[in-house]
């Protein structure tokens, strides 16, 4: 047993991490108290961390490490799971995707350029009851357009 420094509450040791330097060979808080600490962290500091995120994920050797994962069987069992789970989650999403996929390749909708750049553009549903009715926006503006509209179209449904 071993008192928190952080809650001043008696614990077991199963209820420290692990820490080699401290005397009994672990932290003197508690995990619920760090992991506490630690989600506020992550809120304050939301901007640094999503950044950190962004670059260490580009970095060279982790982006070849992903293409090599992705040829695996393992790789490629993830990917069609992900992509099940995205139908399952996500179905009037979806077949507003198919609907678009289909017209264009029908020649009942035609691709356009996006209307804020003019660079290549994706279709983005404000209404995936109305798939059909779609603005055209690029990869980066239609990312802006979703993280604004969070919590309406793009969320998971309930």
């Amino acid at each position: 047993m071993k008192i928190c420094k952080e809650c001043e509450i008696e614990k077991p040791m199963t209820e420290y991490y692990a820490h080699k330097e401290m005397a009994d060979g672990h932290l003197n808080k508690c995990k619920s108290c760090v992991r506490h600490r630690v989600s506020i962290n992550l809120k304050n500091n939301a901007d640094y961390y999503k950044e950190y995120d962004k670059k260490r994920a580009n970095l060279p050797h982790r982006v070849e490490a992903r293409k090599t994962y992705l040829k695996t069987e393992a790789g490629k069992l993830a990917r069609k799971k992900a992509h099940q789970n995205y139908k399952e989650n996500y179905p009037l999403r979806k077949a507003a995707q198919i609907i678009v996929g289909n017209a264009i390749r029908d020649g009942k909708l035609k691709k356009q350029f996006c209307f804020i750049c003019g660079k290549n553009a994706q279709a983005h549903h404000p209404d995936y009851l109305k798939p059909l009715d779609v603005m055209w926006l690029c990869v980066k503006h239609h990312n802006e357009t979703h993280a604004l509209t969070k919590g309406n179209s793009y969320a998971k449904p309930n």
